[in-house]
């Protein structure tokens, strides 16, 4: 489109479809985009595809989809937010963003949780298993992260989305100093650095490594974490871990042999793939 002086939502989303795939990049993103900065989601958008943008939607939209294509940027760290089981948190550069697997461990463990519990969520970053766990049910969450960055976002979303959940910094289960918890959750990093160069250049160069990447395969949070609980005198009545798609067996054998008193299942996502490690103490 040469002329872009005005454009309609109908011109505005095929000159962002076109630009996105002479890029390499998901024409999917325009959409989202400017659903946010014209504030018309799903069937809305379309109704009004014949109406112009206004000159600040357009100016904001044509530089956010321009820089997403050009340098890879997330769309999500260009708008400041991102969707996660029907609630909008905030998110940034020192948070991974928040995928849609994730979603899965998170009705799993809310189908699981009973009133009056502990739930402690191990590595929260943007805080969205910890926040949408004191909002779904009726549990007391705890949540702890090693990156202070990272727990400032936490908190914001808490704030924001009015869920109480306690923040402790540190690492995977120190700060809570043996804590009583009846529910484990984490979705700890678990890439291999090997596997980096294979990365799409959105998650390679904008998501934080301190949340990708593991040493051991991509299994040392699994060891550190194990072996941390190991050392507990009250067990967790029940611990989920996400997984990457191939660590099924292996973050598994992890747990029986740290940790012989529980009953270890792989859970597979709805692709069919190994995604979560459940653990229930005998």
């Amino acid at each position: 489109m040469n002329d872009m002086s005005d454009m309609t939502i109908r011109e505005a989303l095929q000159w962002a479809s076109s630009f996105l795939q002479e890029h390499n990049r998901e024409s999917r993103v325009g959409i989202l985009l400017l659903e946010y900065y014209t504030g018309l989601e799903g069937a809305r958008l379309y109704m009004e595809e014949p109406r112009n943008l206004s000159g600040k939607e357009k100016d904001r939209f044509v530089k956010a989809v321009r820089t997403h294509a050009e340098t890879g940027e997330p769309y999500q760290h260009i708008i400041g937010s991102a969707p996660f089981y029907g609630r909008t948190f905030r998110v940034s550069p020192d948070v991974l963003i928040p995928r849609q697997e994730t979603e899965e461990l998170m009705d799993f463990i809310r189908t699981h949780a009973r009133p009056g519990e502990t739930i402690a969520d191990i590595g929260t970053g943007s805080g969205v298993l910890a926040v949408t766990l004191a909002l779904e049910t009726e549990a007391e969450v705890v949540a702890t992260d090693i990156s202070p960055e990272a727990l400032s976002v936490a908190r914001e979303n808490a704030w924001n989305l009015g869920a109480r959940v306690h923040f402790y910094e540190g690492s995977f289960l120190t700060p809570l100093e043996e804590k009583e918890i009846d529910i484990l959750v984490s979705n700890p990093p678990y890439i291999a650095w090997e596997e980096k160069k294979d990365l799409d250049a959105t998650v390679r160069d904008y998501d934080p490594e301190l949340a990708l990447f593991a040493d051991n395969d991509g299994l040392s949070a699994y060891e550190t974490i194990c072996r941390e609980l190991k050392g507990w005198r009250r067990k967790p009545r029940l611990v989920a871990f996400e997984i990457g798609y191939t660590q099924g067996a292996a973050v598994s054998r992890l747990f029986e042999e740290a940790l012989p008193g529980y009953e270890v299942e792989v859970i597979k996502d709805l692709s069919g793939k190994d995604r979560i490690v459940k653990a229930v103490y005998k």
